[in-house]
């Protein structure tokens, strides 16, 4: 498939293509409140940090979004390059995020990129767009000036085992040494390392019945609930009247 790569900074006649393009995220991803709350905001105040890839009729068909922040505390940034060597935080996903629009808020400087997102039309995955898109993605961070690249990693298969500790499948290898996890392994292939589990990366606290709403599912019994798309089970209180997914992740580092 022949591509056009670019940002929406260059084209911001393509917001509307690249926001309104169709994907595959299970509908509770859709209502973590920080997300809510920001990713909408990154193709509009960080257009630079959003790239989309067009096919041959002009279809907006991938799209990378990632956001600048700071990682490091002020004594440890490089004074050359930026480049956060920070410790990762726990809440992964919501807490970069919160912390790069934070950061544009108070004037701090960034240090590192975070991917948010990398997102792959129905109609075209399976051809390797994912990693032509990290690849591109690696590609703009080195161009603003950044020294590495982190990833809270969604693994793509680990909706399969829900009741598998992510501290486990994460580190779960194949024969070769690469990861048993097909996104993962994109990401070791481009060049990142797997450093730890982001334990709360993401969380979505929702009544039953919106639960239900997203899900079709009865949510009528206490305790552990495997939903379809789920890394993890969701917790159920129907006595108290709602549900929560606490959704791990996994860090990569990718060194630029």
């Amino acid at each position: 498939m022949r591509l056009k790569l670019s940002s929406l900074a260059e084209r911001p006649q393509m917001l509307r293509q690249v926001v309104e393009m169709a994907d595959s995220w299970p509908e509770f991803v859709r209502h973590d409140p920080v997300g809510n709350a920001h990713y909408g905001r990154i193709a509009t105040e960080l257009p630079e940090y959003v790239l989309f890839a067009e096919d041959e009729r002009g279809e907006v068909v991938a799209h990378a979004y990632s956001v600048p922040f700071a990682l490091a505390g002020d004594e440890d940034r490089h004074e050359d390059r930026h480049d956060g060597s920070g410790e990762l935080p726990a809440r992964g996903w919501d807490d970069v995020l919160a912390r790069a629009f934070a950061g544009r808020r108070h004037g701090t400087p960034p240090d590192t990129v975070s991917a948010i997102s990398i997102v792959v039309a129905p109609q075209a995955q399976g051809g390797g767009l994912s990693a032509r898109m990290l690849s591109a993605m690696r590609d703009n961070a080195l161009a603003h000036g950044f020294g590495e690249v982190v990833a809270p990693v969604r693994p793509s298969a680990k909706h399969l085992e829900p009741r598998t500790p992510m501290t486990e499948y994460a580190f779960r290898t194949r024969a070769d040494g690469l990861p048993h996890d097909p996104w993962l392994r994109v990401h070791v292939r481009a060049g990142g390392v797997i450093e730890k589990v982001a334990p709360a990366s993401m969380t979505v606290a929702a009544s039953l019945e919106e639960w239900r709403d997203w899900t079709g599912l009865p949510f009528d019994t206490p305790g552990l609930v495997e939903v379809p798309g789920a890394l993890v089970p969701v917790h159920c209180e129907p006595t108290r009247g709602y549900a929560v997914y606490v959704e791990p992740n996994v860090w990569v580092r990718h060194t630029l």
